[in-house]
């Protein structure tokens, strides 16, 4: 007996981008839904079998960039093989642009349950005076 998993449908995309460069496992990490409310930007990520101390977020130019690893058990690797390996070890990250007023000390993250939750406030933007200014000519 095989422990192999059913595959339920056919999906051309999917399978057209199934291959080495774009692996199915790398492209369902760090799902991310963005939220809008009156006063701030609510970033959701899955984290699942990841620990907060192997979570980071830094604030650099306007983008705020969140990075996680997680590390592979060789317990008893000496002892079995795989038959098939699903579960993801590495390291991935994403950068969202926050804007240039926004400081660390804005913004508030908590990981619960598999989850980061990211608050960033909406500030106003400082908008430039889009000035033309006429150069005389001698």
């Amino acid at each position: 007996m095989m422990l192999v998993p059913r595959r339920n449908s056919f999906d051309l995309f999917d399978d057209f981008f199934d291959d080495g460069f774009f692996p199915k496992k790398q492209r369902n990490l760090m799902r991310t839904d963005i939220k809008e409310k009156k006063d701030e930007y609510v970033i959701d990520i899955d984290l699942p079998g990841f620990s907060k101390e192997n979570i980071n977020l830094s604030l650099k130019n306007g983008y705020l960039d969140v990075s996680a690893k997680v590390e592979q058990n060789n317990d008893d690797e000496e002892e079995s093989k795989f038959v098939r390996r699903e579960r993801f070890y590495g390291e991935c990250s994403r950068s969202f642009y926050v804007g240039d007023d926004i400081t660390e000390e804005d913004i508030n993250a908590e990981f619960k349950n598999g989850i980061l939750k990211i608050e960033i406030p909406k500030k106003e933007e400082v908008k430039k005076l889009d000035e033309t200014k006429q150069i005389e000519i001698k």
